[in-house]
């Protein structure tokens, strides 16, 4: 079966494993792997997390990309495990919410708190929290923030703002979050505080929330855009612009008014089951935007080059995977995906030539497709597809009524690892132990600096 390439641009491959071999067949991978988590204390963290995908959403891609034996690279992390994702009652902490939204689930390993459903850099008493772009910036270390959805949206700006709710992206909707308007005093939308919180890069769409005028303060009757300026980023929005960038400034990477445009578009979901199809290339995919992996790869060389030795933390998202699980796109969430393993193959490419390097990789929350029999008559809205080796795939989703948005699921998710002090990624853990792994590292650097 052909598919277009497009979404996979810079896509690496695992090797596919042969049905008598196994994917576990290799001692000597296995065995430099152990070596390089056993080798010291990570200098650079890189984390990856796709919003949305679960291990339904993993296998469904893997299938389409690659066949039912083949592998992508994220299936070739020796050290892997899984963390639950539950969030929390706003106002009572004791009491758990099974099923989080991305702002909780990225506040959780952001700041190592758990949250209500909404909050972005809050604990669940509407606090604010310290998050690792901000404690690393502290420490003189670099920082980059890179997604495929708006520089707002939640995972990223859990890393570096915080608001009572999510919906506070830029001086216009602060509704639901008056107390950090800066018309009554507060700190700004999540946009002007990103800006504020200055990380080396920030990569991704929604500038409609920093052309937004800020209401009072140093930049009252300014936009956000102005307020960047004045923080000495340098603004640019089309691939050609981010691959001339350099260091000498922080870079505001805008790349859309709103999200980035999904790779490839298919059959949508529907109740009255249709024939088996393959997804196409989007038609209306911008020329210019760049893929995730061209910004990752962009972001390392800018974050290396801005660190000057001191390590650099750097966050990469998938967005678009848990837009299209909400819609129903089985063909938009499969090239993201596939968008998110190339800009993973490039995070490892880059780690193992520096060898410094703690490669994370995550999700936020599982989604709402599922794969069923083919016969099968089910609930909900299906979508036929034909995977990689001409089999037909029927993905179901039935999370909610048909019609309505689907939602997010509440089972546990994959994290997987490589590079110093990669083993501490083994079973079961939780969103906010990646908090503690990073920060731990931290610490034993300066305590070895001390000693």
């Amino acid at each position: 079966m052909s598919t277009d390439t497009t979404a996979n641009e810079g896509h690496g491959t695992a090797p596919r494993a042969g049905r008598g071999e196994g994917s576990w067949g290799d001692p000597g991978r296995a065995e430099e792997a152990i070596a390089l988590s056993a080798r010291g204390i990570p200098r650079n963290v890189v984390l990856f997390v796709g919003d949305g995908m679960g291990e339904d959403e993993l296998t469904i891609a893997r299938n389409y990309l690659k066949g039912a034996d083949g592998r992508l690279i994220l299936d070739a992390f020796l050290f892997t495990g899984s963390v639950t994702n539950y969030s929390v009652t706003a106002g009572d902490p004791t009491r758990h919410n099974y099923v989080t939204d991305s702002a909780a689930a990225a506040t959780a390993w952001a700041t190592g708190a758990k949250t209500y459903n909404g909050a972005i850099g809050v604990d669940a008493f509407g606090m604010p929290v310290p998050t690792l772009v901000e404690l690393a910036r502290e420490r003189g270390m670099a920082t980059g923030i890179v997604t495929t959805e708006e520089v707002c949206d939640p995972t990223p700006a859990a890393m570096g703002a915080h608001v009572a709710h999510r919906s506070g992206r830029g001086p216009d909707t602060m509704e639901r979050c008056p107390d950090q308007a800066t018309e009554n005093g507060g700190p700004g939308s999540i946009a002007e505080q990103l800006v504020r919180t200055r990380p080396d890069v920030l990569f991704g769409g929604g500038a409609q929330y920093f052309r937004q005028t800020v209401r009072a303060g140093e930049f009252a009757g300014r936009t956000v855009l102005d307020q960047a300026a004045a923080a000495g980023y340098r603004v640019i929005t089309t691939a050609t612009e981010l691959a001339a960038a350099d260091a000498g400034a922080p870079l505001l990477g805008l790349f859309g008014e709103e999200a980035l445009a999904r790779y490839w578009v298919g059959p949508p979901a529907r109740v009255d089951r249709g024939p088996a199809a393959v997804c196409r290339v989007n038609p209306d995919l911008p020329a210019d935007q760049p893929s995730l992996a061209r910004m990752t790869a962009k972001a390392l060389e800018i974050l290396d080059e801005r660190a000057e030795g001191r390590g650099f933390l750097l966050q990469v998202e998938a967005g678009l995977i848990d837009t299209a699980g909400h819609d129903g796109d089985a063909c938009g969430m499969i090239s993201e995906v596939a968008a998110f393993d190339a800009a993973v193959t490039v995070g490892l490419r880059w780690a193992e030539e520096h060898g410094d390097t703690l490669v994370l990789v995550t999700a936020d929350h599982g989604h709402s497709a599922q794969i069923l029999p083919v016969d099968v008559e089910s609930p909900g809205a299906t979508t036929m597809l034909l995977a990689h080796d001409g089999e037909p795939m029927l993905i179901n989703y039935a999370t909610n009524l048909p019609g309505e948005i689907l939602v997010h699921t509440g089972a546990q998710v994959r994290i997987a690892a490589h590079g110093p002090s990669a083993a501490s990624v083994l079973g079961l853990g939780d969103h906010t132990d990646l908090f503690h792994l990073i920060t731990r590292t931290w610490k034993e650097a300066d305590n070895r600096v001390a000693d």
